[in-house]
């Protein structure tokens, strides 16, 4: 967390902006309040001193009518989690029981925000431990785009569908959107969900233009199975339940085609063939799906790292930063500490981080948990994820192993 003392002489500017009346070496913000005008500032309270902790602080912005609210944060610090689950900024549309639009902490910003109206609440909460310097963000009224074939979202309830961006296929997507479909099936089913086109504004943390796709009926992060952007289609999707929430948010600046994706229901039980016992070896298939033989296997890792290393497409060491189960099997993105053996493992890079996207097929073996570092040997879809099988070798990493990587790195299979 940076000091709070050297960011003042780069956001007195802003700072004096914001509040014209305060004495430029005191400068503050209130928790929370009700903003309105063309434009303005608001800021986490005491910024830039640290936030207090056990608070949570509501700004009502109001642009004038016929207007929607762009918001732009300048600076952001607050504690970092992958689930912004301890302190964190909500933005909602309207003033009350509005949509989220998201949810943010850490220290990367986000593009620009826009509501659907010329109302925008700003809510932000804090826990008991570790704070930072908090936010400070512009607020500004900019004009909404004629919606009439622009319009996107809503609730789908037909067995099958599809669902696609604003001016889909004619034109790219406009600026300043945000859609939502809902997709409600019966009790007993579930949503398969396929992206046949997809191209949105690339970013390697998706900021400014993405698609997220949500378990259940409302924009949870915990829930969320995938954020998504750039021009490579997702892999399908299966919910876990009965009911799929798609997000998705173009900011003011650059657009792209777009996408099309297309739904159907499906039973929550699929028919289950007998599946002859000598089938319990990896299947040649890329694909991810459990099947009944192989996840009934003894869950014990066989041979070592060197008898393992030459026969795995991929070997790296990592921390699991994202976990969740769907279908059954275990979806896991690994932040890299050392890549060993890559074959045609996708590794996304942002700045200094890289990462890389497994399944493990059957999500209690090998059992991985989230937070913990693990060296993963395994196979390598189409699409690119590393796929974890019960033979695969996976085990805890600990520093003392990495002599040894580092000799079968240098060996050749």
């Amino acid at each position: 967390m940076p000091p709070a003392a050297p960011l003042l002489p780069l956001l007195l500017p802003l700072l004096a902006a914001a509040r014209p009346e305060a004495a430029p070496h005191r400068p503050t913000f209130a928790c929370g309040g009700v903003v309105s005008g063309e434009s303005g500032f608001i800021g986490s309270e005491g910024f830039p001193g640290v936030y207090p902790p056990n608070s949570k602080c509501t700004w009502k912005i109001t642009v004038p009518e016929g207007k929607v609210v762009v918001l732009s944060f300048r600076y952001l610090d607050l504690e970092s989690d992958n689930l912004c689950r301890y302190d964190f900024v909500d933005i909602y549309n309207g003033h009350a029981n509005g949509q989220r639009i998201g949810r943010f902490c850490g220290t990367v910003k986000p593009g620009a925000l826009v509501s659907n109206s010329n109302k925008m609440l700003v809510q932000m909460t804090s826990d008991a431990n570790t704070a930072g310097s908090g936010f400070i963000a512009k607020f500004s009224a900019a004009e909404p785009h004629e919606r009439g074939d622009q319009y996107c979202g809503g609730r789908l309830e037909k067995p099958s569908g599809s669902f696609q961006t604003p001016n889909w296929p004619e034109r790219d997507y406009p600026a300043g959107v945000t859609c939502s479909w809902h997709i409600v099936a019966p009790k007993n089913q579930l949503i398969e969900l396929k992206f046949e086109k997809f191209d949105v504004e690339r970013d390697n943390y998706c900021r400014y233009d993405y698609v997220a796709v949500f378990n259940g009926g409302e924009i949870n992060d915990a829930k969320r199975i995938g954020k998504y952007c750039g021009d490579s289609p997702p892999g399908p999707i299966l919910s876990e339940k009965n009911e799929l929430l798609i997000q998705f948010l173009s900011d003011l600046s650059l657009t792209a085609d777009g996408f099309i994706g297309h739904y159907k229901f499906r039973p929550k039980k699929l028919p289950t063939t007998t599946v002859p016992p000598t089938t319990t070896t990896t299947p040649s298939t890329s694909s991810s799906k459990p099947t009944v033989a192989l996840c009934q296997q003894k869950c014990k890792r066989s041979g070592t790292l060197e008898s393992n290393y030459c026969s795995s497409n991929f070997v790296i060491t990592g921390t699991v930063i994202t976990a969740i189960t769907r279908a059954g099997s275990l979806h896991a993105t690994i932040s890299i500490i050392n890549v060993y053996k890559e074959g045609n493992l996708a590794i996304q890079q942002a700045g200094k981080s890289m990462s890389a996207k497994i399944v493990v097929v059957c999500k209690q073996c090998p059992l991985i948990r989230r937070g913990l570092n693990y060296i993963i040997m395994g196979q390598v879809e189409e699409d690119g994820r590393g796929k974890v099988l019960p033979n695969s070798f996976v085990m805890s990493f600990k520093t003392k192993n990495q002599k040894i990587l580092n000799a079968l790195k240098n060996r050749t299979c």
